[in-house]
Order: structure tokens, then C-alpha cells, then sequence
């Protein structure tokens, strides 16, 4: 997971990406779980005073890709704090806010 995009051979790696694929997903919320042979990644989105999270897309790999998915991140995170600054993260508050009308209490119709 090299940004270099090179395969062991030293020759360049050609990626071809969709359309489709190159708009993205948004997400804001993940969920990793794993068994003895794999690791499942749920990329969801969690919207303000919505209690349900929609998971938008799964990636599922093995535990050695896994591994290299790790490092690519940690790599690209101490690359990016060098560049931007410091990433703040932003810990939850005790009490999640609410915005109507997704706030706690009933509603009649």
C-alpha cells in the first residue's frame, strides 16, 4: 500500500478507477470487526440526533492486508500532520446534541 503505486518489481502499478468509484462515499462513522481469517470494515454515516447508522460501504480483507492498511494509514497521518499541523480528535461530548426534529421526546402528527 505504497503511495508510490509499484509493484514488487519496481514497475508501476496501473489503478483503474470508475467513475462511479472515483465520487466517493461519505463517512463519519466505521465499525471494524474481524474473525480468524478476515477483517470486515463498515464505513457509515451517523447524521445529528439520528440514533441509526447507515452503513454505506464494506471492505473486507485479510488479516495481512489488514496489516499493511495500518501502516499506510499511520505513514500518511504522521505525513499529513507534518504538512497541516496536528489532527485534533475532536473526543464525543458526554451527551450527544439533538437537533429537531430528531431530538429525544414523542411527536404527534
Amino acid at each position: 500500500m505504497d503511495n508510490n503505486n509499484q509493484n514488487q518489481e519496481g514497475q508501476q502499478l496501473q489503478i483503474d478507477l470508475s467513475p462511479e468509484i472515483a465520487k466517493g462515499v461519505y463517512t463519519n462513522f466505521q465499525i471494524i470487526s474481524h474473525s480468524s481469517s478476515e477483517f470486515v470494515l463498515d464505513f457509515a454515516t451517523l447524521l445529528p440526533g439520528v440514533p441509526k447508522a447507515t452503513v454505506t460501504s464494506r471492505v473486507i480483507i485479510a488479516p495481512e492486508h489488514a496489516l499493511r492498511l495500518l501502516a499506510a494509514l499511520q505513514d500518511n497521518v504522521v505525513r499529513y500532520e507534518k504538512e497541516f499541523g496536528k489532527i485534533d480528535r475532536h473526543e464525543p461530548e458526554q451527551e450527544p446534541r439533538t437537533i429537531a426534529p430528531f431530538g429525544p421526546g414523542k411527536v404527534d402528527a
